[in-house]
Parts: C-alpha cells; structure tokens; sequence
C-alpha cells in the first residue's frame, strides 16, 4: 500500500530532457541560420566547378606561367610588418582609395612582347564575402594594358584583387592582396 501513493518523478524528467533538446536543436538552427556561409571563389569560379575542375585549372595555369607573367602597374603598397609568429613573409597589399579605383596589368611574354589578343577578367573581392563583388567579364586592352576602369570601392577593410587571363596556350590567374584604410 505505500508504493501506491509513492510518486514517481522520472515521466517528468524525460519531458524535461526531450524540451531541452528540441530547445537546443531550435537555437543551434537560429544561430547556424543567422551566419550565412559564403561560397568561396578562387580561379574566379564557383567553389563545385573549382573542386571539380582543379587539376586542369592548374595545369593550365603551369602552362600560363611559363609562357607569360602578369603585373600589376601603377599602383601603391603599404608597408606592412613581418609577423613575427609567421614563417610565410607576407607581400605588401595594394593601397586603395575610397571611391574610384582604376587597375592596369601588363601582361606580356617572357620575352618580353606585349599581349594585346587575350580574353581578361577581373575580379574585386572580400576575403570572406561575396556581397560586394565587382566584376568586369570583359576587360579592355588600351596604351599596352588591360585598364579595369571605374571601379567604386565604398567600404574600408581587406580586399583581392584578381585577374583572369585567357590566351590560346592556356588560363592564367593573379590574385593581389589589397586594403582599404577606413
């Protein structure tokens, strides 16, 4: 007769264990939703057609390489610090301005002719987003250059800068770290 009128408290528990759970699952699922994942876009391309295509971009961009260079011209760098914690040295970011921007890449042989035939890109990116992307699919060849022209920058922090060049022989990549001070 005493065990009858004893309560027992474990149902409760397990309501309370399944709440906190779907509880836990709702936040993880606000919080993961709130965060959008940026796709990333080396080689200029969608990260699935880069995944997929890896070995003949690279390829082509080994064969690009020991038939041409590409350089960018006419711009400032700032002066950055080695860090010290780091092994990799660090190339000095182009400097840029807020508002209008202009870029010119020099592509030439390696013997040194100029090449004014080929299909140029050019790509401005943030590192870790793709929600202010400008991109020009066709870039103009002027005064031995390929001019990416009027290129608005609105907002400070770190940039790329890349460039697709496509000749005959091959596709070639150059991607430039950049900053804009705010």
């Amino acid at each position: 007769m005493k065990d009858k009128n004893k309560k027992t408290y474990w149902p409760h528990m397990i309501l309370g264990f399944l709440a906190i759970g779907i509880t836990l699952g709702y936040w993880t699922v606000k919080s993961a939703s709130s965060m959008p994942v940026q796709e990333s876009n080396q080689y200029m391309l969608k990260y699935q057609m880069a995944d997929i295509t890896i070995n003949e971009v690279l390829k082509s961009q080994k064969v690009f390489d020991s038939l041409y260079t590409i350089k960018i011209q006419d711009v400032q760098t700032m002066v950055m610090t080695d860090n010290v914690n780091s092994n990799r040295p660090q190339p000095n970011p182009v400097k840029l301005s807020s508002g209008t921007n202009t870029f010119s890449y020099l592509v030439t042989k390696k013997d040194g002719t100029v090449v004014n035939d080929a299909n140029v890109s050019f790509l401005l990116t943030q590192p870790h987003s793709r929600r202010n992307d400008i991109f020009v699919e066709n870039v103009m060849f002027g005064n031995g250059m390929y001019v990416a022209k009027d290129i608005k920058i609105e907002y400070a922090g770190r940039y790329t800068l890349q460039l697709r060049v496509v000749t005959s022989e091959g596709t070639g990549f150059d991607a430039i770290a950049a900053y804009l001070k705010p």
